[in-house]
């Protein structure tokens, strides 16, 4: 039997904290996925020159192909701060509102594995993208409830999924940037290969890394994967 967990792009629990060391900073170090790259970079520009929060990003496609390190370099590149969740986590109103009211002017919210929130969270996510707010129910009962709104600071929120299928129209239409990540080509997985080599001090011919390039299905997640177990 193949070793799955080997050739298969979602993320194993033993590859976090491998992962993260390899994971580039900045969106030069960013290997491959030209035209998003050229998308991100104007969008982080033209953020920083107004000293404005940059519009929501959606972030879609296979596992293992960078979307949450896309996210962080996000963070890094406008130099703010970064908070990430996932949708499994947020299982209530409460998590998500006591994350909301929490976030700073122009930070990045980023919200992993976006179509699996709930209806009810994601309801009260529309208003924090498209308003930046939040209302709060105060109170019980019929005459004791009321309804507060909580103004939220203008902030960036990105969305990671890889069922884009699955991601409401209503929740879609409220990030101003829809991106895909496709897999990878050998040549831009070599370039990886190579990379994450010489951060692990690890020698390795051309040959050598072309061949993993080759067998890790266009994902760099198993790229590195491969690259640990032949070390």
């Amino acid at each position: 039997m193949p070793d799955r967990e080997l050739v298969s792009g979602a993320r194993q629990a033993e590859d976090l904290q491998f992962e993260a060391g390899l994971r580039p900073r900045r969106l030069a170090e960013f290997t491959g996925q030209a035209k998003l790259k050229e998308n991100l970079g104007i969008a982080i520009e033209a953020a920083r020159q107004r000293g404005e929060a940059m519009d929501h990003v959606l972030l879609y496609g296979p596992p293992g192909l960078g979307k949450t390190t896309l996210a962080a370099i996000i963070g890094a590149e406008l130099e703010v701060d970064f908070t990430a969740t996932s949708g499994p986590v947020l299982q209530n109103k409460l998590d998500l509102t006591g994350v909301l009211t929490h976030i700073r002017a122009r930070q990045v919210f980023f919200i992993d594995e976006i179509h699996r929130l709930f209806p009810d969270v994601e309801e009260l996510l529309y208003s924090a993208l498209e308003d930046f707010r939040v209302d709060l129910m105060l109170g019980k009962g019929p005459g004791g409830a009321r309804t507060h709104s909580y103004p939220l600071p203008n902030f960036t929120a990105i969305g990671a999924t890889t069922r884009q299928g699955l991601v409401s129209a209503p929740l879609r239409g409220r990030f101003g940037l829809v991106l895909r990540l496709d897999p990878y080509n050998v040549a831009d997985l070599q370039t990886i290969v190579n990379r994450s080599a010489g951060i692990l001090a690890v020698e390795i011919e051309p040959g050598a890394a072309e061949e993993i390039a080759r067998r890790c299905r266009g994902t760099p997640r198993i790229a590195n994967r491969l690259l640990r177990r032949v070390r």
